[in-house]
């Protein structure tokens, strides 16, 4: 017998769920206007317009594991719409969020896909629709804006 107060207990929303990696693909490919091209190692490359706005790396040397000096191999790139923007998202302690010497001076931020899953699927939507708003055309960007708000 369920305990009595599981009938208030509604279910999670899809939105609430902890973030998968398939998420970002499914999220990016839902955005209009994308392409996906595949860059080295056969990684995804989500594109806008012809401009990346979310990417799959290959493990390189900036991005390690500061204990054992082994290169990171899920890391997932996404654009952001200022450089106020990255730093918010990777200066906060509690985000998974990170940059590296590398990315001084780009506009977006790095997550290890075994970390998405602290981040929620509405969450993780919102990182992928900026990225992807960062990125498109004014037109675009305005019209899926204009949409999203009903009008």
């Amino acid at each position: 017998m369920p305990p009595p107060y599981a009938a208030y207990a509604g279910p999670v929303s899809d939105e609430a769920r902890p973030a998968r990696v398939e998420d970002v693909h499914e999220l990016a490919e839902a955005m209009p206007h994308v392409t996906v091209v595949y860059g080295t190692g056969e990684n995804p490359v989500y594109q806008v317009g012809g401009r990346s706005f979310v990417f799959f790396r290959n493990p390189r040397p900036d991005a390690f594991d500061p204990e054992t000096g082994e290169r990171y191999p899920d890391v997932i790139v996404f654009w952001v719409p200022s450089d106020a923007d990255k730093q918010a998202m990777v200066q906060d302690e509690s985000s998974p969020f990170f940059t590296t010497p590398h990315f001084n001076g780009h506009p977006s931020v790095l997550l290890r896909g075994s970390r998405i899953g602290e981040l929620t699927r509405g969450e993780l939507a919102e990182v992928v629709q900026d990225a992807w708003l960062s990125r498109a055309s004014a037109r675009r960007a305005a019209t899926w804006l204009k949409d999203r708000q009903g009008g």
